[in-house]
């Protein structure tokens, strides 16, 4: 097994729909122009409130992606 080093970025995701889809938007927009990602943390949720109803939902996440020796 090879030693490898990581690197973390804070992203933020949102979505009208789920909590979940809001982690899936900001992996998918991480994946758009970083290699070799590996995991992900969520750090922070939050959502807006209108009408007494939540209508958006807001995720903070730490990504990790493994730096390549190339």
């Amino acid at each position: 097994m090879s030693d490898h080093i990581y690197k973390k970025v804070e992203v933020v995701g949102s979505s009208k729909t789920s909590i979940d889809d809001a982690i899936n938007n900001a992996i998918a927009e991480c994946a758009k122009s970083i290699r070799n990602l590996d995991w992900f943390e969520v750090t922070e949720t939050r959502g807006h409130i209108e009408n007494g109803k939540v209508c958006h939902y807001q995720v903070t996440l730490k990504v990790g992606f493994r730096l390549s020796s190339s």
